[in-house]
């Protein structure tokens, strides 16, 4: 599709709908976007999608220059839809994402289709009934988020290499650099540049925070 098509796309749906390039940049944006987030295309046209949407899933913030998104669509692998609480013109909501893949004849990058539809009550009910029940019963978060009607998050998506997967398993156990490394017959630097991509594709800062948002996300 050339982009001239997918904005067009973009302005035929009466629900907020936005496009972006492979680069994460704002390509199309209508005028229910406009109504919801309180901002005109003019203003969000060339910005990067994350400094426009200021998302966050369950697991923390998101959007920023690492996306799960874009890597999976130049993977040409469909992305489920996800709840993310956005930046509306009446504050912070939660709304479920939808994203539609498709290529552009010209670019090597396909561009990234978001159709947005506010959830915020019936999220917050989810999140206030599964809070109850890990409360009143004692069961682990991760089975409880199985008893409710959660849908995929975008942490979630983070593509790990098997070797990262089995790293961040260790970790989990309470495992050390050092540990790990003797474990898995590799030094301890490659353990760290593990770990450091690791964070990198979780959008986390610290060893537990991945850990936190891995096990959220239902990764491990």
């Amino acid at each position: 599709m050339r982009l001239k098509e997918i904005r067009k796309l973009v302005e035929s749906t009466g629900d907020p709908a936005f496009a972006v390039d492979g680069l994460g940049l704002i390509v199309a944006w209508n005028s229910a976007a406009a109504a919801l987030f309180g901002v005109t295309a003019g203003e969000t046209v060339g910005k990067p999608c994350s400094q426009i949407i200021q998302g966050a899933d369950e697991c923390g913030l998101v959007c920023s220059n690492v996306c799960t998104v874009l890597p999976a669509a130049r993977k040409r692998r469909p992305v489920s839809n996800f709840d993310l609480q956005i930046e509306t013109r009446q504050g912070r909501k939660w709304c479920n994402v939808s994203v539609l893949i498709a290529r552009e004849r010209e670019s090597t990058s396909p561009y990234c289709i978001h159709i947005v539809r506010p959830t915020d009550i019936p999220k917050r009910l989810e999140l206030l009934m599964r809070d109850f029940i890990v409360t009143e019963t004692g069961l682990p978060p991760k089975s409880a988020r199985r008893l409710g009607s959660l849908r995929r998050i975008p942490t979630g998506e983070a593509e790990l290499t098997k070797r990262q997967g089995e790293i961040l398993r260790l970790l989990v156990k309470g495992a050390t650099t050092a540990s790990i490394a003797v474990e898995l017959h590799i030094s301890r630097t490659t353990v760290n540049n593990h770990v450091q991509q690791i964070l990198r594709k979780l959008n986390a800062h610290t060893r537990l925070e991945a850990i936190r948002r891995a096990e959220r996300a239902g990764s491990i």
